[in-house]
């Protein structure tokens, strides 16, 4: 199953979406991959990925630092595993925001065809993402060219899932879903 999690920061997404990956793992005793995107830019970033990796200390996770090219990470691992990829933010943030200031304002179409490879290939992806985009204040058009692509990107990402939830002040909201008694199992109410 493909399942697909957005929601505000740091609310506890990527602890919902490694447990629903570990859950597809351990019911059909595949692999289980855990694909980190984030560069650490500071020390928030640096605690962060520390906690993430705690959180998921002995879960049986393999993880993969892949920060770029995300339709890459299909080298080397068994499609028939269970993918946590985390997350479309930080990996958007990484192929715009380019080594040297360097801008690469065609990142999201970049993704978008990357993931898409990706998600043909794979059964079983949860896929992380923030929604940093839904507040009205209009902001520099960098800002606002990585807040649209990340929007479309969550679209596309949405479109092709079968699982889509959104996590919010400790809630979780089920927006689609092939099947209710498929997520009742991920304890999301």
């Amino acid at each position: 199953m493909r399942v697909f999690i957005s929601g505000g920061c740091k609310n506890g997404k990527s602890y919902r979406a490694q447990r629903i990956a570990r859950m597809q793992s351990e019911e059909r005793g595949a692999p289980l991959y855990y694909i980190a995107t984030m560069i650490a830019a500071d020390h928030e970033d640096d605690e962060r990925i520390i906690r993430h990796r705690e959180e998921r200390e002995g879960w049986g996770f393999t993880t993969i630092e892949h920060p770029r090219d995300i339709e890459k990470i299909l080298h080397g691992c068994n499609p028939d595993g269970s993918f946590l990829l985390d997350s479309l933010t930080a990996l958007l943030a990484n192929e715009m925001f380019l080594p040297g200031g360097e801008i690469n304002r065609a990142a999201g179409e970049k993704i978008a065809g990357g993931l898409l490879s990706v998600m043909n290939e794979l059964r079983h992806i949860v896929i992380v993402s923030d929604y940093i985009y839904c507040d009205a204040i209009s902001y520099d058009p960098l800002t606002e060219l990585y807040r649209k692509s990340l929007a479309a990107l969550d679209r596309l990402a949405a479109q092709h899932c079968d699982v889509v939830l959104e996590v919010a002040h400790a809630q979780t909201v089920i927006h689609k879903s092939i099947e209710e008694r498929m997520v009742a199992g991920f304890e999301i109410y």
